[in-house]
């Protein structure tokens, strides 16, 4: 049984990833860490897992844990490593975006592997700190890798992507309060969403005289989770060359779907899924992609590449229902 540290349990993707530890064969959670909540059960603050676990939060660590899960606000990952050291043994998975851009994935001797299973399982296979991918960076690369592996994106790409609340954290804000996100929808951070910069590495990895724009609009959707992205670009080739090109790439991916049918996001919520459908609309193709912003696009890739790592079956412990009803 590995043991488990979660530094950060009290957000979202802690909670997420506390209900698959505790279901998972192969785990044994040793410690949450949470300063503001230390003493305090965690189902008082994860309310759905009363009955599930009599585990409290604390405020010390265990340095030899096998793998550590570091479920941090962005930028607070780099400043806790900093402070606390662990077991050249300890494996790490960095939840924010401290480490994804390859600038900053050497760090005090530690070479972080950016951890999108569908781009480099063998080298997350061959890691031991993972930076894991950003929620909409999951859904949007996993929408145009197989373009970018067989040299096809050549042309300006255009994303309309929304996500649920839980995007945003648990922080109430303006645009996190019931109230205003209610009936309400908005775009922010136009062209300039902080996911960018994990795609354009990506792209460039995979096609490395990709030049044109990538003009990407996040939105805020009224509900809770899930990503719901429209991805399109100038495409020549047939609705069946690009079928064949997705199912080939995608073929040892065991959470990557290619629908013949439209898709809509009660396929995914709750699961670690992504799926894609294409179109072809005169020389443009069409790719739509769904996922769990807190499985998929957090805590469940999290896992994913923990079972990657120790060598586990790569579905172990995320073999999930979807809220479908």
């Amino acid at each position: 049984m590995l043991t488990v540290g979660i530094i950060g349990g009290a957000g979202y993707t802690a909670g997420e990833l506390i209900r698959l530890l505790l279901n998972h064969s192969k785990t044994n959670i040793d410690f949450v860490y949470s300063t503001s909540n230390a003493g305090n059960k965690i189902y008082q603050i994860h309310q759905d897992l009363i009955g599930s676990t009599e585990m409290i939060f604390t405020n010390e660590i265990n340095a030899t844990v096998d793998v550590l899960f570091l479920c941090l606000g962005h930028g607070n990952s780099t400043t806790f490593l900093q402070k606390n050291f662990f077991s050249k043994n300890t494996k790490i998975i960095d939840l924010s975006n401290d480490f994804r851009l390859a600038a900053d994935q050497n760090f005090e001797g530690k070479k972080f592997v950016y951890g999108l299973p569908e781009l480099q399982k063998n080298k997350i296979k061959e890691a031991s700190y993972i930076a894991n991918p950003g929620c909409f960076a999951t859904a949007l690369q996993l929408a145009i890798l197989p373009l970018a592996a067989n040299k096809l994106l050549n042309n300006d790409v255009h994303i309309n992507a929304v996500t649920g609340a839980t995007g945003a954290g648990t922080s109430i804000s303006k645009t996190t309060h019931f109230t205003w996100r209610d009936n309400n929808f908005t775009h922010y951070k136009a062209f300039k969403h902080q996911h960018l910069g994990e795609i354009h590495q990506t792209i460039q990895q995979l096609q490395s005289n990709f030049n044109a724009e990538i003009n990407f609009m996040p939105n805020r959707g009224n509900f809770s989770r899930g990503i719901f992205a429209t991805t399109y670009t100038k495409f020549e080739g047939s609705l069946e060359m690009a079928t064949k090109k997705y199912q080939t790439y995608y073929k040892d991916a065991p959470f990557t779907f290619i629908s013949e049918n439209d898709v809509h996001m009660k396929q995914v919520v709750n699961t670690n899924k992504c799926v894609l459908h294409l179109a072809k609309h005169g020389n443009k193709l069409l790719i739509t992609s769904i996922l769990d912003n807190l499985l998929k696009g957090a805590s469940g890739q999290a896992v994913q590449n923990m079972n990657l790592m120790f060598g586990f079956e790569e579905t172990l412990g995320l073999n999930l229902k979807a809220n479908y009803f």
